[in-house]
Formats: structure tokens, C-alpha cells, sequence
């Protein structure tokens, strides 16, 4: 009977815990009706440009969908999701290390760095990805610490 007790309560933590987790996902990722990059395949960027997903092969990652171009790009994101997440719930990563802002994206405009996607703001002749590169060591140091105010 105690055991029945206690794997109730383990179980019953565990989907609080995960509940808690989707919700945060959800509060502070940038999408748009829980799609996550605009409908673009996260896979895709590592491969070196950016694709448009498709609805019809997509999934859900802890309550934010993804989209992919490809069911190979889906086969491979399943196997290792947070590997391919964008950083920063995928908001600008220059903004998220300026000023701590979540700022949109253009889809189109990224950087892989150390294994990681990075996002970032390009319109009205204002293409934040440059202004990264300038000082890219203090603004993801910087980005990362921010991050983790939003998302603790």
C-alpha cells in the first residue's frame, strides 16, 4: 500500500513539474499560436539555411510546436530537441544581451555558435546580427544572465 502511496505522489509531483515547465515555455518563448520561428525548421538552420516547415510534419516539444521541412529534420529534432531549440525562446539574442528586451526575429537572420541557434532582429536597416558580432563574448555572456530572469 505505501508503495502504491508514494509512486502516486512521484508521479503526481513529476506532472506538476512538467506542467509548471510547459507553462513558463509558453509565457516567455516568442510564438505565435505555440509555433515556435515563425514556422521555420530549427533543424534546418544547422544544415546552413533557413527552410519554411510545414504543418503537416510538425510536433510538439513541451507545448511549443515546431515545424519542419523535411521528416528527416523532424526524426533528427526528436532525438535531441534541446539541441536544436533556438536560444533565448528564440527572441533576438543582440536584445536579450543590450537591454534584456524580448524583441521579434527575422526568421531569415541567425547565427550557429557553438552548437546553438541563435536569432536575431533585421529590418529597417537595423540588422542586429552585425551589432553581435562586434561584441559577441560580452552580449551572450550578458544574454544568457538575462535569459534566466525571465526564465528560472
Amino acid at each position: 500500500m505505501k508503495k502504491h502511496i508514494i509512486y502516486f505522489l512521484i508521479g503526481f509531483f513529476s506532472l506538476i513539474t512538467f506542467a509548471q515547465n510547459e507553462n513558463k515555455r509558453l509565457i516567455h518563448f516568442n510564438l505565435e499560436n505555440k509555433i515556435a520561428i515563425q514556422g521555420y525548421d530549427p533543424v534546418a538552420y544547422f544544415n546552413g539555411k533557413p527552410l519554411k516547415g510545414k504543418k503537416e510534419i510538425s510536433t510538439n516539444f513541451e507545448g511549443v510546436i515546431y515545424y519542419f521541412s523535411s521528416v528527416t529534420n523532424r526524426d533528427t529534432f526528436l532525438k535531441k530537441p534541446m539541441s536544436y531549440e533556438p536560444q533565448f525562446g528564440g527572441w533576438c539574442a543582440y536584445a536579450m544581451g543590450n537591454s534584456g528586451e524580448k524583441v521579434e526575429i527575422d526568421p531569415e537572420t541567425f547565427k550557429i555558435l557553438d552548437g546553438k541557434l541563435y536569432l536575431f532582429y533585421n529590418a529597417y536597416f537595423n540588422n542586429t546580427l552585425k551589432s553581435w558580432n562586434k561584441d559577441e563574448s560580452n552580449l551572450k555572456a550578458k544574454a544568457e544572465a538575462n535569459w534566466k530572469k525571465f526564465y528560472k
